[in-house]
């Protein structure tokens, strides 16, 4: 008995050994990567590259709204032109040689009455006609900025400082745009334009005027050359003679 004990020994501890040498095979099998692991259910699976950085996730009351942002350059957003570039434009313009209309053009004198309506009353006023100024103009008091309907709106009073029995006349328009005009001094002064209905002779339109002050002008409407061109001629040896309707 005693001398087949070693040998048992033996083959015990050879046992032991080949065991520990399968499990540690079997441990290198299982550490390998698992690829295709379905992810448990409720969750989704993380796409490649889609991984949020650091750094890059929008921080609350951050994004632009919808039509927020200014595209004009004015802080509440209406539309401002300068004068001087739109006359350069027009310069431009009228450069380019056009064909004279053989139909009949009326023409107007360099001063003529012209009526304004507000729907309610009217108002006669005397307009000089001139070609060297791009936009019209009236003399405009009591001027107040509004909004209808999301729009804004201008009120005024339009009257002629030199003739007071001439009466006076209170129009609400819609604000087309803020004109930017170069004074003498050098400086600009911001004035509002709208689009107001006038009639001189028998020829009735709608114009865009600026809103200013011409208490030191002799005439308290002037027409510029946008308007002229749809009036017609201006014959500067005459004044007020649309009535009489003078074709060429």
């Amino acid at each position: 008995m005693s001398g087949k004990f070693p040998s048992f020994t033996k083959w015990f501890l050879s046992l032991c050994l080949l065991t520990g040498t399968l499990c540690l095979a079997a441990e290198s099998v299982t550490d390998e990567p698992k690829t295709n692991v379905d992810p448990p259910a409720g969750e989704k699976a993380e796409e490649p590259g889609t991984k949020e950085e650091p750094g890059t996730k929008e921080e609350p009351g951050t994004k632009e709204e919808p039509g927020t942002k200014d595209e004009s350059g004015t802080k509440d957003g209406t539309e401002t032109k300068d004068e001087a570039e739109l006359e350069a434009e027009d310069d431009e313009a009228a450069a380019v040689a056009r064909p004279v209309s053989a139909d009949p053009v009326q023409v107007f004198g360099w001063k003529e009455w012209c009526e304004l309506d507000d729907g309610k009353s009217q108002l006669k006023v005397a307009a000089k006609l001139d070609t060297g100024a791009y936009t019209s103009s009236v003399h405009a008091e009591e001027k107040k900025l509004f909004e209808r309907d999301g729009k804004k709106w201008v009120r005024f009073v339009v009257s002629d400082p030199r003739n007071k029995e001439a009466g006076r006349i209170r129009i609400e328009a819609p604000l087309v745009r803020i004109a930017r005009v170069k004074e003498l001094g050098g400086g600009s002064e911001a004035r509002e334009v709208v689009r107001l209905a006038i009639r001189i002779g028998e020829r009735k339109l709608k114009t865009d005027f600026t809103l200013s002050d011409r208490s030191n002008m002799l005439n308290p409407m002037l027409i510029g050359r946008t308007t002229i061109r749809e009036l017609g001629w201006v014959d500067p040896s005459r004044a007020f003679i649309a009535e009489e309707k003078v074709m060429r």
